[in-house]
């Protein structure tokens, strides 16, 4: 078997009793799976619910609280509990576990991401399982992820895993809810998610947990924008894992996209980064960042909208007000403004040009959809 870097998402059902507490039994199995894989020779990094789940009954809520207050002071608890369990399982089998908990802010920010990708990256090289999880305790909207199921999926996309494996109580994806659809058929592969398959997710099938297999769909989508290839569904037994890899889990399986998508910097733009200002060009600087694969030059610029500084992103509007693409500026809006429709060296004597691009094609992505001007 190919030596694959595999994220696993274990969901708060997965890892809990019926009364909500910690399942050690079922924690141990996922260890042992995990070991198995890493026997094998594949990467893994964990993602793994089950804070809130694991903290609220020491605090001595009778079953999980409903508060944000009472989920985060759980989550608080929890989290080194859950932690704890962890590191001293791995470490009996010679594994360094280490712990990182990510919240949105620390994807939009261009140098929090960065940084993210770095410390998994040294992780992997240093043999250590990163085991990540949403920083509950602080996050302003608890859970924001929901249930970690779009962090998995955001991870997969950063590392450039080959397979994201999203474990959980329901044993893959349906044409209905087999809850209330006796007949409903499982699908066993589907080369991509159907938007209409969005529609037909549920919420959270527990107490215990957040999210739903709708956003287990969502995140199996976004995954597959980003090159990873997906299994949503069951895992038992200490092969498991292996039997995941190698077809014969106890789900559905989704993708086989080949190909990665663009790199971290790209990857940023495109999904996470906040947006300053826009900038309008010409049909020719259109045509050549659509369909030549070039840089927006000042020439192309037609109006600067917004305030914003070199570094910042923006989106890039033709002549018809769509947006279709987005990146990241050399120049200031003021700056930009003073050049804008004029040639490179023209600008270089009206302002200094560190670069001849107002965005260069390795910080631009094509982002084609409609948009009123405001």
């Amino acid at each position: 078997m190919k030596r694959q870097r595999i994220v696993i998402k274990i969901g708060s059902s997965s890892l809990t009793t019926k009364q909500g507490a910690l399942d050690l039994e079922k924690l141990e199995g996922y260890v042992r799976a995990i070991v198995n894989l890493r026997k094998a020779g594949h990467e893994v990094i964990l993602i793994s619910s089950g804070a809130v789940a694991a903290g609220f009954s020491r605090l001595g809520y009778p079953v999980r609280p409903t508060t944000m207050a009472g989920k985060q002071a759980a989550a608080a608890v929890g989290q080194a509990l859950l932690m704890q369990h962890y590191m001293e399982r791995f470490h009996q089998h010679g594994i360094i576990a280490a712990q990182l908990l990510l919240t949105r802010k620390d994807f939009q920010n261009q140098t929090q991401y960065t940084n993210a990708y770095s410390a998994l990256m040294e992780l992997l090289k240093r043999r250590a399982l990163p085991i990540i999880n949403e920083n509950d305790s602080t996050s302003i909207a608890e859970l924001t992820f929901g249930d970690n199921d779009m962090l998995s999926a955001l991870v997969s996309g950063l590392i450039h895993a080959h397979t994201l494996c999203i474990l959980t109580d329901v044993n893959g994806l349906y044409d209905a809810n087999p809850k209330t659809h006796p007949n409903a058929k499982r699908y066993q592969y589907l080369p991509t998610i159907p938007d209409e398959m969005l529609q037909m997710g549920g919420e959270a099938g527990s107490n215990v947990g957040t999210g739903g297999m709708k956003s287990k769909v969502a995140a199996a989508q976004t995954a597959l924008s980003l090159g990873v290839d997906v299994f949503i569904g069951k895992a038992s037994g200490e092969h498991a894992l292996l039997d995941i890899l190698s077809g014969k889990g106890d789900g559905t399986y989704v993708g086989n996209t080949g190909d990665l998508m663009e790199g971290k910097t790209k990857q940023w733009i495109r999904l996470h980064s906040p947006v300053s200002g826009v900038v309008r060009i010409d049909q020719g600087a259109e045509r050549a960042i659509m369909n030549e694969g070039k840089s927006l030059l000042p020439a192309g610029v037609t109006s600067v909208h917004g305030t914003f500084q070199a570094g910042d992103v923006v989106h890039i509007w033709n002549e018809q007000n769509k947006v279709i693409a987005k990146g990241q500026v050399t120049l200031s809006s003021e700056q930009l403004r003073k050049v804008q429709g004029r040639k490179s060296d023209e600008a270089k004597q009206l302002i200094p040009l560190v670069r001849d691009e107002v965005v260069h094609r390795d910080q631009l992505v094509i982002q084609e959809k409609e948009l009123n001007e405001s």
